[in-house]
């Protein structure tokens, strides 16, 4: 398996657990009904994904998006989603926009830090 599947799979499994973690701590069915979510659950969210981006580099800005649809798969194991999915998948589309560009970003930084590393020149005896 090449080292990005593994990436991808390690997030996914992470933040799928950080939302189990979420619902099981609040009692919330869905994660973003948890008390906090906007204070604590949700801007934890985030640092998740900015540390997702700067380690995915490049393609950093996917590590937004799949910690932010974790909690899918959450909500379906807690509710069963009845006919509200397409509304649910609606929300997390437009929550994880920060998500995506926050991920994008420190994906962004990884890159740019490791092309000026390769390029500096090195300070060496006179």
């Amino acid at each position: 398996m090449k080292l990005r599947m593994v990436q991808v799979f390690v997030l996914a499994v992470v933040s799928v657990l950080y939302w189990l973690l979420v619902s099981h701590v609040s009692g919330a069915k869905e994660p973003w009904d948890a008390a906090g979510y906007w204070l604590i659950w949700y801007p934890g969210s985030l640092i998740l994904s900015a540390f997702g981006g700067f380690a995915f580099g490049r393609r950093g800005w996917s590590a937004g998006a799949i910690v932010t649809v974790a909690q899918l798969p959450v909500m379906w194991v807690n509710t069963e989603f009845g006919g509200l999915l397409i509304v649910g998948v609606a929300f997390l589309a437009i929550l994880a926009v920060p998500a995506v560009m926050l991920s994008a970003l420190f994906g962004r930084l990884r890159a740019t830090s490791r092309r000026n590393a390769g390029g500096r020149k090195q300070d060496g005896p006179i």
